[in-house]
């Protein structure tokens, strides 16, 4: 990659080069252009930054204004991280062909959403039929006076590339494209119409959406499947999606008009469909499960063979006694996936496949597939049931290996061959199955030919385990355009690392006299589990001092009071809290404290201590998250106290550790804590942020973008019940706390009193 400025003394006479070559003059570009091109060089290779510079010359010489200008500038980084610079070609053609048309106003919506789009589509085969579509759309919706050149824009074209990220969010791309395809073929000639159609306002526009809007997309499972093969299987291989709905054969080379596209894994990662239905009784997130179970036994025990050594039928016997030798050990370490595994798999009919016309091979190996996962298969063919005990007893040995599995299927070849086997006629049926893979990983080649499919050989062992969890995207709102902007945020998050557990003690036996003062406050706060509730007339108990004082009142002539029973309530606080803490870059800044000097981020520490030690006294459910952001691309969200852990040395520990660094998005960070403090079952939510500063990023040039996407972020929180209260540090914070939190705020103008005045004011909110 091209060295970065801070590398580079030379830094600003190649940014004048750059911009030169950029050769666009609006005043505005000057604003972005250092801050994009930097994002640029640390994505693109130095070809690549030329073609993107290209690119952008020409969009600024296209004479539609600065905005498509800008859009490309900012955006294409980011996308380039997601498909590859070399997905740029055909960005670019699509461009040529929007520009030559009338339909030029919808190239700034059309870049402006693409990032989106990518997160979507992550795959460029995907993007391509995303491009193609649009391509179609803007062809079947212009129009034109004599029938040959197109001389007015379609009407839903800029709609369209607006609504595409949220589309995209409920549908695979084939889903979209029969949208799409309603839309042209019903409003193509009502410009109205069809713009509110692309809008989504129409009622049959809403009703096709959801008529599309089938099975499990990838995309929404990815956090949780990644997850969950990271924790079975300690393997973090990445997850691509490829297109079901049109074409399969354009993302797997190893299908047939019979055959759909299966799973398979290669040196990028692991592919898996972008949408599956629910099957057989079996939801659409457990059909991904058995695949990544099924593909992530071949990554760990599978050994790759040389194909040359076999022919093609024995090649295909050895991929389906592999497969079952895999499941085999799957099911020793997870035994409940056999449910899964049994309704996934094929049932074939004995005795369907007709020798005399069929090949029948595939038939025989999916028949004896069956029989290995399933002992009650209830076949009578007396070669299958050899090989069922054969297979066991090998598999009764250990692992086995792919070699010794192999020379097993070979013998079955050649016990049950038949001429009738090189029949062009295969018997497909009740023989695809959809949950394993195509096993492209289990073969070499010794020559390499045009005869031969190549494919890169995956490593066979698990990648190293990274230091955070995959993304969450949450969206930004842009008050500019009063809209969301969809998938915008990448949070990750990680425990935060561990330091040294004692410093946080020291810390607090400074405020030794200040925490017998709190424990005292503590104890009126202190939950009683049941006080009583006297002169009830109905109630659990009777209430011997006022029944005996009512029986005198009775003998006396008096009228007796009726509220001789008392009841009982809990008078517990069934209250959640979650501290939120701005680990920004400014918390390293020194305050006088005495006669010395401190960090904030130092007295933030004590402050944090002594709440902790605070809320555990109280028995209220805590939790402790730390987060600084560094672009809309990595905001880091870092978890210091779960609810389920006791103030103690890890908690502390990880206290100690705290950093301060980089910038404040803080939209992004509340909608993620909101996410962990939402899971509480306490009827009171309590959200507490700590920050010294004005919400702002790097990647951010209008200051009030994130200060209005934090207001949205509170109204969020205020529907799902939380009660949010930001304690500020910032003298300043007055010209704009007020606009995010409304009265819902302090603000500490003596930092120093920090660690006293917290406590205090969470006493005073929960009291």
């Amino acid at each position: 990659m091209t060295t970065l400025a801070g590398n580079d003394d030379a830094w600003p006479e190649r940014l004048a080069a750059y911009r030169a070559q950029l050769d666009c003059r609006f005043p505005q570009i000057g604003e972005v252009f250092e801050a994009s091109l930097l994002d640029a060089l640390s994505v693109l290779s130095p070809a690549g930054v030329g073609a993107y510079l290209d690119t952008g010359r020409f969009l600024g010489g296209m004479g539609r204004g600065v905005e498509p200008v800008l859009a490309f500038l900012q955006e294409w980084p980011s996308i380039a991280r997601i498909l590859g610079e070399e997905a740029l070609p055909a960005i670019n053609d699509t461009l040529q062909l929007i520009w030559k048309s009338p339909n030029g106003k919808a190239i700034s919506p059309f870049l402006q959403t693409l990032a989106a789009v990518a997160r979507r589509l992550p795959e460029r085969a995907q993007m391509q039929r995303y491009l193609e579509l649009t391509l179609e759309l803007m062809e079947r919706t212009s129009s034109s006076i004599h029938g040959i050149h197109k001389t007015f824009a379609s009407p839903g074209l800029p709609d369209f590339f607006a609504q595409a990220p949220t589309l995209l969010g409920s549908l695979a791309i084939g889903g979209l494209r029969n949208w799409v395809d309603y839309g042209i073929r019903n409003y193509a000639n009502h410009p109205e119409r069809q713009r509110a159609y692309f809008r989504l306002q129409l009622a049959d526009s809403r009703a096709v959406f959801q008529r599309e809007r089938q099975g499990t997309l990838l995309v929404d499972q990815q956090r949780p499947l990644d997850l969950y093969l990271r924790a079975l299987w300690g393997d973090s291989a990445q997850l691509v999606p490829y297109a079901t709905a049109v074409d399969p054969a354009a993302d797997s080379p190893r299908t047939s008009p019979a055959l759909p596209a299966l799973p398979y894994y290669d040196a990028t990662g692991i592919r898996l469909p972008d949408v599956l239905d629910d099957a057989h009784g079996i939801s659409g997130v457990d059909r991904y499960r058995a695949s990544l179970a099924h593909i992530a036994g071949h990554r760990r025990w599978s050994t790759p063979l040389f194909a040359d050594n076999f022919s093609p039928m024995q090649r295909m016997a050895i991929e389906s006694f592999e497969d079952s030798r895999i499941e085999t050990l799957i099911l020793r370490r997870y035994p409940g996936l056999r449910r899964i595994f049994l309704a996934l798999h094929p049932r074939p009919v004995e005795g369907a496949c007709r020798p005399a016309t069929e090949s029948c091979l595939r038939h025989r190996l999916t028949m004896l597939s069956r029989a290995l996962l399933d002992p009650e298969h209830g076949y009578q063919d007396a070669s299958l049931r050899e090989f069922v005990a054969r297979f066991a007893q090998t598999m009764a040995q250990g692992e086995a290996s792919s070699e010794e599995i192999a020379t097993l299927a070979l013998a079955y070849v050649a016990r049950t061959r038949r001429q009738s086997d090189q029949l062009a006629n295969v018997h497909f049926t009740d023989t695809v199955i959809g949950y394993r893979d195509d096993n492209r990983h289990l073969w070499r080649f010794h020559e390499l030919s045009d005869d031969e499919e190549m494919f890169e050989q995956p490593p066979t062992t698990a990648t190293p385990e990274v230091d955070r969890l995959p993304p969450r995207h949450y969206p930004e709102w842009d008050y500019q355009s009063q809209s969301y902007r969809p998938d915008w945020v990448s949070v990750y998050e990680s425990l935060h690392p561990s330091g040294e557990a004692a410093t946080i003690d020291r810390l607090l036996e400074k405020h030794t006299a200040l925490a017998r003062r709190l424990k005292r406050l503590l104890d009126l706060l202190r939950p009683q589990d049941r006080v009583r509730i006297r002169y009830q007339e109905d109630g659990s108990e009777l209430d011997l001092d006022i029944a005996i004082r009512s029986l005198i009142d009775f003998k006396s002539g008096a009228t007796p009071d009726p509220r001789i029973n008392l009841s009982h309530r809990t008078n517990g606080r069934n209250l959640a809290v979650l501290l939120l803490l701005d680990l920004s870059e400014s918390l390293a800044d020194k305050v006088s404290v005495g006669d010395g000097e401190q960090t904030v981020l130092e007295l933030s520490q004590e402050a944090v201590s002594l709440l902790a030690w605070s809320i555990e006294q109280l028995g209220d459910p805590l939790a402790i998250a730390g987060f600084h952001s560094d672009t809309r691309h990595d905001v880091r969200y870092f978890h210091l106290k779960g609810y389920s852990e006791r103030w103690g040395d890890p908690v502390k520990g990880r206290l100690a550790a705290m950093q301060a660094g980089y910038s404040t998005r803080m939209g992004a960070a509340m909608r993620h804590a909101a996410h962990y403090l939402a899971a509480q079952p306490a009827e009171k939510k309590l959200m507490l942020i700590l920050t010294d500063g004005r919400p702002s990023d790097v990647d951010v040039q209008d200051e009030r973008l994130l200060i209005e996407d934090a207001r949205k972020a509170v109204g969020e929180l205020d529907q799902q019940r939380i009660f949010s209260y930001c304690i500020s540090l910032d003298r300043r914070a007055d010209e704009y706390v007020s606009d995010i939190f409304g009265g819902r705020y302090a603000v500490i103008d003596r930092v120093d009193r920090l660690p006293e005045r917290l406590p205090e004011l969470f006493m005073a909110l929960t009291r």
